[in-house]
């Protein structure tokens, strides 16, 4: 098949019962190429016998617990042949025409290596839905934010990014990504279970030299938190263990390979040994730089969720205290530390055609906090 539609789900009845026709109708005027795909998560709320009874014609894969988003997601696509994966939470409405104008984007812009839709309120439909809006950026400590969703504010849609772009991540809850840049990347970080890692996967996409664009044309609708609610103190300890994670994952290699890229052509300011190359030696100074100024960042980023876990003991919400702790003492056990030899290997290899797009360069909680919803209007002046 060209491309399969893959839902991961986990006790997912009341989603699939609610949006599975809808989606199913989306593509049936279509082609033969495109396959809806149902991998359950060891659900046990009757989704498999829902399925089969219902909707016997989608192929259904089973596993025996639930592996997360990324493990689940990683199981399942290993089994599936196609050019395109689409990863499809189960509650999200799609709209009608949703699925072209990715497939087209993909068609004719072969260094695309992931796109989505813009992403809009299930509840209030004219909204952009907090978990991706528009696509993604982070700022210069890793919070993540949107083009039309920052800190719990969200934006109205009125054609303001309706424009294909590029951006740093583009939310997992409808996500396509080109198969072979999947498997060449290694596919979802399983460290993180869920939440951020789709903000890893794309900034991994990036390094190896694709874009990651938002495809306005498409729409859908997302309902959000089907999972975890967004007061759960586990939903809590993941965000802020991952996000670590997810720093220690690229920045290294981001910041290297800015230094890489800006210095190349003047290679004069390395530092050269023997019979080194000009570009190794650019690429030995880059990654000198980049572990430093990597290393700095996340010290910053640990400190300042250090001040919000003191945040949560002097106002008694404890268990949020206790979720922050244990993101940073699980953090410590799951880091892998960046490896300066495998840095300049990749900005010997990716560096020339390598670039990130939506780091952006100030701190956006103060900022939002200072604007409140003018911010919108001053990040799109910004960048």
């Amino acid at each position: 098949m060209k491309t399969a539609i893959v839902i991961l789900n986990w006790n997912g009845k009341h989603f699939l019962e609610k949006f599975l026709p809808g989606l199913t109708d989306s593509i049936s005027g279509g082609t033969e190429q495109t396959e809806i795909i149902v991998a359950d998560n060891g659900s046990t709320d009757g989704s498999l016998e829902f399925l089969s009874g219902t909707f016997p014609s989608i192929h259904t894969i089973t596993f025996d617990r639930n592996y997360g988003f990324t493990g689940g997601y990683n199981r399942a696509l290993r089994q599936i042949d196609a050019q395109y994966y689409i990863l499809l939470n189960s509650d999200i409405e799609v709209t009608d025409g949703w699925l072209e104008p990715l497939v087209e984007w993909m068609d004719t812009h072969p260094f695309c290596g992931a796109c989505a839709p813009k992403l809009l309120s299930y509840a209030d439909r004219e909204m952009f839905e907090y978990a991706g809006a528009a696509g993604g950026m982070i700022d210069r400590y890793g919070y993540p934010f949107c083009k039309g969703r920052i800190l719990k504010m969200t934006e109205k849609d009125y054609g303001q990014y309706d424009e294909p772009e590029d951006v740093l991540w583009a939310s997992g809850a409808c996500l396509m990504v080109r198969a072979d840049i999947y498997r060449k990347t290694g596919g979802l970080d399983e460290r993180f279970f869920a939440h951020q890692e789709e903000i890893d996967l794309c900034w991994r996409i990036q390094l190896e030299g694709y874009n990651v664009t938002i495809i306005p044309e498409s729409k859908v609708f997302h309902v959000g938190g089907g999972t975890l609610q967004n007061g759960s103190p586990w939903k809590l300890m993941l965000n802020y263990r991952n996000n670590l994670l997810m720093l220690s994952n690229n920045l290294a290699k981001t910041y290297s390979l800015e230094y890489f890229n800006d210095k190349y052509m003047e290679p004069e300011g390395a530092l050269l040994d023997g019979d080194e190359t000009e570009a190794e030696a650019v690429a030995r100074k880059a990654a000198a730089i980049g572990l430093k100024r990597a290393g700095r960042t996340i010290f910053i980023r640990k400190t300042l969720d250090g001040l919000s876990a003191a945040v949560y003991l002097v106002t008694f919400r404890w268990k949020y205290f206790k979720a922050v702790l244990d993101a940073h003492r699980e953090y410590k056990a799951l880091a892998k530390a960046p490896d300066k030899n495998e840095i300049i290997g990749f900005l010997l290899d990716k560096g020339k055609i390598s670039g990130v797009t939506g780091i952006y360069r100030k701190w956006i909680i103060p900022r939002a906090l200072l604007h409140g919803k003018d911010i919108f209007k001053r990040i799109r002046q910004e960048i």
